[in-house]
């Protein structure tokens, strides 16, 4: 660590947990890259813009953004409401993370929290769960 961004144990737990969120955040984008182009193409999905740098462009056009070709089911024509609802909706979701649950009480680690999270209980063998974290954030990192 030449930069010295280790040294203090507090902002080094900090620097891991938003390293840990942003590639979960990161890994969760790649699915939202792909997934449309594999839809449009594999599975004829009426997706007017499936291509994922072109798609965002759409919400500035008079007709805006069909989900799935379907406007009965999400039809977007305002950014600001995209927006308001984009902040609302992460705001939630952080808040939720940070404080408490309505699963189960404070969570001992807000990374890891296990309960109603681990439904498959990868983490109960204490090795694999620390091999899963590692692989964790390695494809974060490659994301």
């Amino acid at each position: 660590d030449t930069a010295g961004l280790g040294a203090d144990p507090k902002t080094l737990e900090r620097y891991r947990e938003a390293e840990v969120i942003h590639g979960r955040w990161a890994m969760l984008g790649v699915v939202g890259c792909l997934a449309p182009e594999d839809m449009a193409r594999y599975w004829g999905a009426p997706i007017a813009q499936p291509v994922w740098f072109k798609a965002g462009a759409q919400i500035f056009t008079d007709a805006g953004i069909d989900y799935y070709g379907n406007p009965g089911l999400i039809h977007a024509q305002s950014i600001l409401a995209i927006l308001a609802c984009q902040v609302i909706l992460m705001g939630a979701v952080e808040a939720y993370r940070v404080g408490s649950s309505p699963f189960g009480g404070n969570f001992s680690d807000s990374l890891y929290p296990g309960v109603v999270f681990d439904p498959l209980g990868l983490s109960d063998d204490p090795e694999t769960f620390a091999e899963l974290k590692v692989k964790e954030i390695k494809n974060g990192r490659l994301a």
